[in-house]
């Protein structure tokens, strides 16, 4: 069994920061790549940023320069630094684990719980 936890949002006025954290646990042999989506309200799920295992990172256009996404592959952890954050960040934030539980064994997709980001004065 594997689960999957996001920490780390909360409220933070405009221009402020947060880091995200989201840790896997059970049996897993490897994740590549992790990823972090958000889902504002009324609106599709996004994806954000994603890492592969060999630090390869990509951002979508709205968040390049002021994200970050980095990994712990000995804990099973990505984290997301946010900078310079706006109203349009508001969000509820997940991270997606793509685990191989078995070597040579097939992928599989865990979300996370979510965790809300509200940016506002």
């Amino acid at each position: 069994q594997v689960q999957v936890v996001e920490s780390g949002g909360g409220l933070v006025q405009p221009g402020g920061s947060l880091r995200l954290s989201c840790a896997a646990s059970g049996s897993i042999f490897s994740i590549n790549p992790m990823e972090w989506y958000r889902q504002a309200p009324g609106k599709q799920r996004e994806l954000v940023a994603n890492i592969t295992s060999d630090a390869t990172s990509m951002y979508a256009d709205s968040v390049k320069g002021r994200f970050t996404i980095s990994r712990d592959r000995a804990k099973n952890t990505v984290y997301l630094q946010m900078n310079s954050l706006k109203p349009e960040d508001t969000a509820v934030y997940y991270c997606y684990m793509h685990c191989q539980l078995v070597r040579w064994g097939p992928k599989y997709g865990y979300w996370g719980q979510g965790t809300q980001v509200i940016v506002s004065s």
